[in-house]
């Protein structure tokens, strides 16, 4: 039965059968490596390059030691005591009150004759020592006047200046206004004057003498 399959295969079939194993034969031809030809590169191979040995340390540089040279010690200032607290009171200003007494003319004896010739020789005597009158501070306190009840409620300062004379006691015997805010604060000023303010009487060569003064006062809310 084997025999007879064998003689059974057609031409067709064979043909067939040649042309798909011609085709996988090509197949596999196309698919096989390629060998490429030409020259190889030869194989890379590291050289050693020496290399220069690194230069010796450089020292550190030795640098001289500064020594800071201290100032001396600056001397002490000398202690200077502290201004005296001002002590709230007029304003007084400093006025020529005193006339200086005229120069009595002196009269030296005439010398002996044979030794000289002319009149007798007149010599002034010196000017007398004049010192002004001063607020006493004992009364101090007592110079500012009371504030006028008028210029209170209405809340306005005043300056009143006056010419006040001082006896040789020291007691205010007249004032004269120079200028005033108003006629209240004047009066303020008139009235304490007279009844409260006290000085060191002005003196000629020690003794006291009258003198002008002129005085100022001020008037501030602040202070009232």
């Amino acid at each position: 039965m084997a025999y007879e399959g064998q003689r059974g295969l057609s031409p067709v079939g064979l043909g067939i059968a040649i042309a798909i194993n011609g085709g996988l034969l090509a197949l596999a031809m196309m698919t096989a490596t390629t060998v490429l030809r030409g020259p190889v590169d030869p194989p890379f191979e590291a050289t050693a390059i020496p290399i220069d040995p690194p230069p010796p340390p450089i020292p550190d540089e030795v640098k001289p030691v500064e020594r800071a040279v201290s100032d001396p010690a600056p001397a002490p200032l000398p202690v200077v005591p502290p201004a005296p607290y001002p002590v709230t009171g007029p304003t007084i200003e400093s006025t020529e009150v005193i006339p200086p007494a005229p120069p009595t003319p002196l009269s030296l004896p005439t010398p002996p004759s044979g030794v000289g010739t002319g009149g007798p020789v007149t010599v002034a005597t010196p000017l007398p020592v004049l010192v002004s009158a001063s607020v006493d501070p004992r009364y101090r306190a007592d110079f500012q006047p009371d504030y006028p009840a008028f210029e209170r409620n209405i809340g306005r300062d005043g300056v009143v200046v006056v010419r006040v004379l001082v006896g040789s006691n020291g007691r205010v015997s007249a004032i004269e206004p120079v200028r005033a805010t108003s006629d209240a604060f004047f009066e303020a000023t008139k009235k304490r004057a007279l009844s409260k303010w006290r000085f060191r009487p002005a003196t000629r060569d020690g003794v006291a003498v009258e003198s002008w003064r002129e005085m100022t006062v001020r008037f501030t809310m602040q202070d009232s």
